[in-house]
């Protein structure tokens, strides 16, 4: 039996739309997370980056279970005396619901050289406006540039 490998010719970058209107905060991140990683794929492997792009929209209308809106607090420290900083997860997700959905959907990703670059492919909305609609085959080349 002959074992395929993946190699960079055979990487193909694919577009996927996930609207998370009404959808729970750790389910669709870990939706959002297996498309960028490319987990779904034939062809996978852990030395070349083999994910996906990933449209969100709707951002702001995500749901969480239970009291975290209220109890689930987001801890920072800059490295400086008083530096120590923690929002609740409902502050934030007044000052930015992107911001909650890609600390989720960062949480959930390998923590190795290819974070970041997943993490760019992650294209997040807080509305059902987003200027990839031919990159997702929703309109035509053609139709765009009139």
């Amino acid at each position: 039996m002959n074992t395929t490998t993946l190699k960079l010719a055979d990487i193909q970058h694919d577009w996927h739309l996930i609207d998370i209107d009404g959808q729970i905060l750790g389910r669709v991140a870990v939706q959002i997370a297996k498309l960028l990683t490319g987990k779904g794929k034939t062809l996978t492997g852990d030395h070349l980056d083999n994910g996906d792009f990933v449209v969100a929209i709707n951002a702001a209308k995500f749901k969480v279970t239970g009291k975290k809106m209220s109890d689930k607090i987001y801890y920072s420290h800059s490295g400086f005396p008083g530096g120590f900083r923690e929002v609740s997860l409902a502050q934030l997700a007044e000052k930015d619901a992107r911001k909650v959905i890609e600390k989720a959907v960062k949480g959930m990703l390998p923590k190795d050289k290819f974070q970041q670059t997943r993490l760019r492919r992650l294209k997040l909305f807080l509305d059902d406006k987003h200027p990839y609609a031919v990159e997702l085959g929703l309109v035509k080349k053609e139709d765009k540039q009139k």
